[in-house]
């Protein structure tokens, strides 16, 4: 097995059947090899630094159904909201003034009657905080919407494709939804210019391993510049509420395979992680990880955007936590890096 890992280390690539020999491997001797190689790859690339970003979520009102999702339009039990543009702005100075350089803006997909207010909206940002960087997560959109928003100051786009296997994709969303078309805004976005993020659910209702190889190697082939990764977690209101959460140590060794693979990607480790365990934000970037998003969302309207279960919203994952984070990075060699944060690669 080290023998595959250090190829996978020194040429980026491996075969589908070595990946699936490294995401089935239980010997932990193996396992820790992995996870040592990539954050050495990590720390090559980066140092010991780990970036933030001030994650704002706008809105908890959708179009879409996914099974999975918590505020998926069939869901009647969670209250919707939508923030006005002067609380985005007060998220905004709020982190700025804390330090922030990276803003991402998240929601659940809107209708393109509300493309020129997320246009204004990133306008706004630009001129107010010019130093800083514009990630926007905001679902799929017509390739002119996405022009829209890159002529209007946005610098990254976040839009994971969950999964690269179209039968499993079918049995987490309406038929109305396909992977190819989420791959179409992809390359759209990519064309357009953004630093464009894509990324999974590790352990989602129906997954195998051998989907999970199909993802690593469309993320090879892709080449994104940041690959959001998170275990699964369930969400009581939706169809797939019943199904058991995804697994940190999983989510892990992707992490670390992805980061072997694709060196200079920048890799979160996500607020899944740290619901499902304590420490699960530390062994992400233990994994390889070099990227953390607090959240700049107004307090009272953190929980209402209930993606799944339980969502971790205090402590380390607010911005009001971030000595909390400090101190947590410490107790294993990092810390936090305040500058915007872009891949090495661009």
């Amino acid at each position: 097995m080290k023998q595959i890992v250090d190829q996978l280390r020194d040429e980026h690539a491996v075969t589908a059947e070595e990946y699936r020999a490294l995401l089935t491997m239980r010997d932990p001797e193996d396992v820790e090899y992995l996870m040592t190689q990539a954050r050495r790859v990590a720390q090559q690339q980066f140092g010991r630094k780990i970036y933030l970003r001030g994650l704002i979520e706008l809105t908890n009102v959708c179009r879409n159904d996914c099974l999975y999702c918590g505020i998926r339009r069939s869901n009647r039990h969670i209250n919707r909201y939508t923030l006005h543009r002067e609380q985005v702005l007060a998220c905004c100075e709020q982190g700025y003034q804390i330090g922030f350089r990276t803003f991402v803006l998240q929601g659940g997909e809107w209708g393109e009657d509300r493309s020129q207010w997320i246009a204004e909206l990133v306008q706004d940002i630009r001129r107010r905080w010019p130093d800083c960087a514009i990630t926007l997560s905001l679902g799929e959109h017509p390739r002119e919407t996405y022009a829209l928003w890159r002529e209007s100051g946005a610098d990254r786009y976040l839009l994971r494709h969950e999964t690269r296997d179209e039968r499993h994709y079918g049995l987490l969303h309406p038929t109305a939804m396909t992977i190819r078309h989420r791959l179409q805004c992809l390359d759209w976005l990519k064309e357009l210019g953004y630093q464009v993020g894509t990324g999974i659910m590790v352990g989602s209702p129906y997954q195998s391993i051998r989907s999970m190889v199909k993802d690593i190697q469309y993320l090879v082939e892709f080449q994104p510049h940041m690959i959001g990764i998170g275990p699964f977690i369930s969400q009581h209101d939706t169809p797939l509420g019943r199904f058991p959460a995804g697994s940190v140590e999983m989510t892990a060794r992707l992490y670390a395979i992805l980061r072997l693979a694709l060196p200079k990607v920048l890799i979160p480790s996500t607020t899944a992680m740290a619901t499902l365990q304590p420490d699960g934000r530390l062994r992400g970037i233990l994994a390889g990880a070099n990227v953390v998003m607090p959240n700049l969302s107004p307090s009272d309207h953190r929980q209402m955007y209930a993606l799944y279960d339980n969502k971790a919203t205090l402590g380390a994952e607010s911005a009001q936590g971030l000595n909390i984070l400090a101190e947590e990075l410490s107790t294993i060699g990092y810390h936090i890096d305040w500058s915007r944060g872009d891949s090495p690669r661009l």
